[in-house]
Order: structure tokens, then C-alpha cells, then sequence
């Protein structure tokens, strides 16, 4: 999924929030028609902008309001002399209310309203997608999964209206097909299920047209979501004073690196640096000292044999992160054993978490960061694909169950604060690119090394994610494929200085 995210608000409400939104609109006297035509308008003026060669549209509308919208659209496109065929999986004589009107308003100017074909698909230009946006009530079958698959196989543009059909507004997920858009316009607000599950996949790019409802509208509702923002980089990061040194730079711990695999905590250890830790300190087995310290004489690398040995270094530090390359040898475990216990802030990564999952504990002050196998693991009797289906619901659980601050990892990561009803941080930047070994360790050092200079677990984790996807979106920019973890380290230097 790509986004104009710089356009995007930073609130995103769940189905049911929007669906207030719009009886909060009506209220104040905009009727469900006059809304449902400035929906079909600012459609048209997404389509006409971004395929302004155009000529015919097909456009596919199932029942409800979100068929009238794609009503408008045809009314609208024909009237600006588009060539326009509606295909109706439902007859228009079974639509009620301001669909009822908008079909009403089609004929009255002349706009056919015929039967889908799939066969008028091929033909189109641009297909618009009004089949069931956020109205999927159940699984999608019969004529609809046959419009749906009809759709994805055109070879055609697609804007979908509001949300692709078959893709749930909540979790994101597909039910179980959903339009693959090529772009999408959502109205009023933004919907959770733009943002989770499988919608990276299925939305395109994402645009929110707001309705020129009142912008106090939905003041007094705390969102699902909030989007992560460049904003809210540049107020944790501000420019340093002059008088600042090392030490009120912050000092960091990472532990990890267990035999054969020094190269996940050298990343880490770089990315704390990069992000402007002031001192960072490295444990690791005797076998990964000399690579950890190879080309990168700044950090401050310690071989240790047991959790005693880490006492020393534990007392100098603001900060800890455990798991980068530990392993589960007896080794790793007895590192994790010493540390979990330590009252430290400390951030659990990748074999931090699966001896986590072994030997489930809770504690206060700590950081989870979960790749979904991993959450699945910590949770228990889910499996990765449930995690998935709910990422929602995944990252609150794990986040009450461990008391611990947590980062679900994966397309548009989730932040959640423990025993909290703040909005979850969602981050829509990254890509695809970032998929390969090391990236989980890059973050969890761009985390620590955040931690010990904010001094705050979550505004640490919601600015870590942040910074780390926007200088993956950087280090990507040559090229998606090929880009490695290492990569992004001089584009986490360039963000932490947003200001």
C-alpha cells in the first residue's frame, strides 16, 4: 500500500465511530442524500485527477448507500462527458433511501442502469467499485463474490468507494474475497480497517475526502487509531543544547549476539548510536566480540560468561535491550533469567521474546516488540494468521497480559500502552524493502536508543517505529528489492534530526 500519508489526518475510527460521525453530520442538517452526493463528487474528482485520460467508466454497485455513491459518480462522470455503464448486482427498484433518490436522479438524467455483465468490465477505462464498502454484513457470496472476482480479474484501474468491497472496515481483512483497489477514497474519516490485516494489499492508494462536514465533528470521541506522524518526531526531537555531552545523551545496554550470531546485535548497537544514544554498550558471548567491534570502534563491547558478569555494565546504564542474536542456548538463557528480574527499563526483542513465551512472567517497565509469529507464540493458543485477522485486538491483549508497552511488527505496525484506553499507534510508512534479516534489529536499537534519551516507554516505541519506517522508505528509494537491514542506518541518522 502507498499513501499520501502527508495529507492524511492522524485520527482513524473504527466502523462504528464513523458511522456516528455521519449521524453527528445529519443532525446538524446535512441530509444522508446531500451527503452521499458530495461522496460521489469528491470520487469523481479523485478518478478524474489521477486517470484524466479516462473516457469510460463501469461502474459496479451492489445495495445501499455505498451503490448510491457510485450512482453520483456515474450521474457526474456523464455529465462531465464520460462514457459511463452501471452495472447493478442488485435492482435498483430493492434501493431504499438516498440510494433510492441517487438511482432516481440517474434516470431522470438519462444514465442507463443496466444488470452486471462481467463482459462491460474489459471495456471500462476505470472500474469504480460501489459494491458494499463499509456495509459487509456477512461473508461475500453468490452475485457479489461473482462481481468481486469479476472485478479483480478485469486487468482495469479500480477505485474503490470508501472501502474495497469484502474488506472488513474493522480488521482489514477479506470475507472472504475483497476488491484489490487501486486506489481508494474513503469518506469522513478514516477507517481502522484501512490500516490492519490484509489492507496493505487490497486499498492502493488512499485518499480521505472529509465531506466539508464541520471539522469539530467527532470532537468528543477518542479515535481508534492515531497515525504516526512527522509531527510528533519533531516534538520529541528537538534541536540538542549546546551544553549537551554523552551523558545526558543517554546510555543503552544491548545484550545478544550468542554464538554465530554477531551481526543482529552490531546492527542494533549502531541504530542506538545513529539515533543519538549518548553511550552504547554492548554484552555478548566471548565467540561475537571481536565482529561486534570490527569498523565500529564506538561501541563499548564486553564478552560475558553469566549474568554476574553484566552487573558492572547494568549499574552505568539508563536502559536495556535484550535479545538481538541471543539465542536459546543455556547461554541466552541465563542472560534472560538475570535481566527480566533487574528493575531497568528494559526492551525485549526477538529470542528475548521466545524464552518470554517459554516462561511466560510480567513485570513493569518493559517494551515487547513482536513480529506476528512471535505474538502468536506470546499469546499462546493463537497462530500467526489469527494475530493477523485481529491485529487490534492482538496487540491489546498482549500488551494487558505482559504489562508491557508493545510494538506489533508487520505492514502498518501497532503500538499499545498497557491497561490503556489511549488510541493504538499505527505507523502507515515502510515497505516492502524492509522485509529482510536484521530490520527487527535495527528497530529494537532504534528504540533503546530513543528510550534513553525520551525517558518514555511509549513515546519511545511510537517515535522508534516511526523513524525507523520513514528511513526505510529512504534507503528504498533506489529500489525495494536488495535493500538490507544496514542500509537504513545513515537514514535513521538523518530523521533524528528532524528539526
Amino acid at each position: 500500500m502507498s499513501t499520501s500519508a502527508e495529507r492524511l489526518p492522524e485520527r482513524v475510527w473504527s466502523a462504528a465511530q464513523v458511522r456516528e460521525l455521519e449521524r453527528l453530520a445529519i443532525a446538524r442538517g446535512v441530509s444522508d442524500y446531500e451527503l452521499m452526493c458530495r461522496a460521489g463528487a469528491a470520487a469523481l474528482r479523485v478518478l478524474l485527477r489521477r486517470w484524466p485520460a479516462a473516457r469510460s467508466l463501469a461502474i459496479v454497485c451492489g445495495a445501499g448507500n455505498n451503490a448510491g455513491d457510485g450512482l453520483v459518480v456515474a450521474r457526474l462522470a456523464q455529465a462531465a462527458g464520460r462514457a459511463v455503464s452501471v452495472l447493478l448486482v442488485v435492482p435498483a427498484e430493492r434501493f431504499k433511501g438516498a440510494a433510492a433518490q441517487a438511482a432516481a436522479a440517474c434516470r431522470a438524467a438519462g444514465v442507463p442502469l443496466g444488470a452486471f455483465d462481467a463482459r462491460a468490465l474489459a471495456q471500462a477505462d476505470v472500474i469504480v467499485d460501489a459494491l458494499l464498502g463499509t456495509g459487509l454484513a456477512r461473508a461475500v457470496g453468490g452475485e457479489f463474490r461473482t462481481a468481486v472476482d469479476a472485478v479483480n480479474a478485469a486487468g482495469v484501474p479500480v477505485l474503490a468507494l470508501d472501502v474495497p468491497s469484502g474488506l472488513d472496515a474493522d480488521t482489514g481483512w477479506p470475507s472472504p474475497v475483497a476488491v484489490r483497489a487501486t486506489a481508494t477514497v474513503t469518506f469522513l474519516g478514516l477507517k481502522q480497517g484501512l490500516f490492519l490485516g490484509a489492507a496493505v494489499d487490497q486499498i492502493g492508494e488512499l485518499e480521505l475526502a472529509d465531506l466539508d462536514v464541520p471539522p469539530d465533528l467527532g470532537a468528543g470521541m477518542a479515535p481508534a487509531l492515531t497515525r504516526l506522524t512527522v509531527s510528533e518526531l519533531e516534538r520529541a526531537l528537538p534541536r540538542r543544547p549546546r551544553s549537551s555531552h554523552k551523558g545526558s545523551n543517554g546510555r543503552l545496554l544491548l545484550v545478544g549476539g550468542g554464538p554465530g550470531m554477531p551481526g543482529a546485535i552490531r546492527l542494533a548497537a549502531e541504530a542506538a548510536l545513529r539515533v543519538g544514544a549518548g553511550l552504547v554498550y554492548v554484552a555478548t558471548h566471548s565467540d561475537s566480540a571481536a565482529s561486534v567491534l570490527a569498523g565500529r570502534p564506538e561501541i563499548i563491547c564486553k564478552s560475558v560468561r553469566s549474568g554476574a558478569d553484566l552487573e558492572d555494565l547494568v549499574s552505568k546504564v539508563d536502559a536495556i535491550v535484550l535479545g538481538p542474536g541471543l539465542g536459546q542456548s543455556a547461554w541466552a538463557y541465563g542472560m534472560w533469567r538475570h535481566l527480566v528480574r533487574l528493575p531497568v527499563p528494559l526492551v525485549l526483542d526477538a529470542d528475548g521474546l521466545n524464552l518470554l513465551a517459554a516462561e511466560p512472567m510480567t513485570r513493569e517497565g518493559w517494551l515487547l516488540t513482536p513480529h506476528p509469529g512471535e505474538a502468536a507464540r506470546l499469546l499462546g493458543d493463537a497462530g500467526a494468521e489469527l494475530v493477523q485477522r485481529d491485529r487490534v485486538a492482538a496487540v491489546r491483549t498482549l500488551a494487558d497480559r505482559y504489562r508491557a508497552t508493545t510494538v506489533l511488527k508487520g505492514p502498518n505496525t501497532l503500538v499499545a500502552a498497557p491497561a490503556s484506553t489511549d488510541p493504538i499507534g499505527v505507523c502507515d510508512r515502510g515497505n516492502p524493502g524492509m522485509a529482510t534479516g536484521g530490520t527487527g534489529d535495527v528497530l529494537a536499537g532504534t528504540i533503546g536508543g530513543l528510550l534513553v534519551q525520551l525517558g518514555d516507554l511509549q513515546q519511545a516505541a511510537r517515535v522508534g517505529v516511526l523513524l525507523h519506517a520513514l528511513a526505510g522508505d529512504d534507503a528504498a528509494k533506489v529500489g525495494e528489492r536488495g535493500t538490507i537491514a544496514s542500509d537504513l542506518l545513515p537514514h535513521l541518522r538523518a530523521w533524528a534530526n528532524p528539526t
